[in-house]
């Protein structure tokens, strides 16, 4: 698996990736974005800009530099709605005349056990969320978004977002944060759901793919590896907490604090929001309980 240090590319200046498929890393550096949100561009006449990235009028210009002669961006396509993937989106359409493309809006593929948890309103969540992102064409699964030489195939993949979508270039696949090299994700329920997360992974499992181009970190260029490590990854901390109310009841809190020991503290919250996402998963699947209506500080015990 690459090492996270082995990415670090030059901020707001194309990289070349393959033919017709360029990256931009935008100023955004962070505990939760590594390096920065990628920006691809696809095409070499119309272009497909995916993911435009944070409100940022660096990033903007960056993106319109990039724009060569003879060159024209007809389609803004945003993977989620994080906050640092989709708010220049509106920016960028306003410069280029591009309509801006997605699976909808924040709301849109959440599951009904989620919506049923959001209306609730006990247990979180709302980190980063775009809540005014509106797109002008909403996408499904398994539209085709097509182009001068290009054609992008939507996969709608809920997990880390409800309206979460990878774009499949032929066997190249843009995965958005379903999928990344440096860290797994972040599944922090409602806006997150663990059962859909695990269930996208064996959607993308189902095929072959060449090359994983994720939101954050550098090319993935064993993609079946990655995906396998994801799932095993998410397993073992399944087994984990599993293990440890096994020793006695316990919160999403106390169990991520034993389990991420080696946890920076700055990311000790996302990973409680992760604990959090597989004891919700753990007790719709009949292997964990609680008594008291559920929030961020609920004790859960095995059944």
């Amino acid at each position: 698996m690459q090492a996270p240090d082995d990415f670090d590319p030059p901020i707001g200046i194309p990289q070349l990736l393959e033919p017709a498929v360029r990256r931009i890393t935008a100023p955004n550096p962070s505990p939760m974005t590594y390096r920065g949100t990628n920006t691809y561009i696809v095409g070499e006449t119309a272009l497909a800009v995916i993911d435009p990235g944070p409100d940022s009028p660096e990033h903007l210009e960056a993106i319109m530099a990039a724009v060569q002669t003879g060159q024209h961006v007809s389609h803004i396509i945003v993977t989620h709605t994080h906050l640092d993937h989709s708010p220049l989106a509106r920016a960028l359409g306003l410069r280029t005349g591009a309509p801006i493309l997605a699976f909808g809006d924040a709301l849109a593929g959440r599951s009904a056990a989620m919506h049923l948890l959001a209306a609730g309103g006990t247990i979180g969540g709302g980190e980063g969320i775009d809540i005014a992102f509106r797109p002008d064409v909403t996408l499904r699964d398994g539209d085709a978004v097509k182009g001068d030489g290009w054609q992008l195939d939507v996969i709608h993949t809920p997990g880390h977002l409800g309206n979460h979508i990878c774009l499949a270039l032929g066997n190249a696949c843009f995965t958005a944060d379903h999928v990344m090299g440096w860290a797994s994700s972040l599944v922090s329920p409602p806006d997150g759901d663990l059962s859909d997360f695990m269930a996208s992974c064996a959607r993308l499992q189902q095929r072959e793919w060449r090359v994983f181009y994720p939101g954050h970190g550098g090319a993935i260029d064993a993609p079946a590896a990655r995906l396998d490590w994801l799932v095993t990854h998410r397993r073992a901390r399944e087994t984990s907490i599993l293990e440890l109310l096994g020793r006695g009841p316990s919160d999403a809190a106390t169990l991520a604090a034993e389990i991420y020991v080696d946890t920076p503290p700055a990311l000790l919250g996302a990973a409680t929001r992760n604990v959090l996402a597989h004891l919700i998963d753990l007790h719709g699947r009949g292997l964990a309980t609680y008594d008291t209506p559920l929030t961020e500080t609920t004790v859960f015990k095995p059944v």
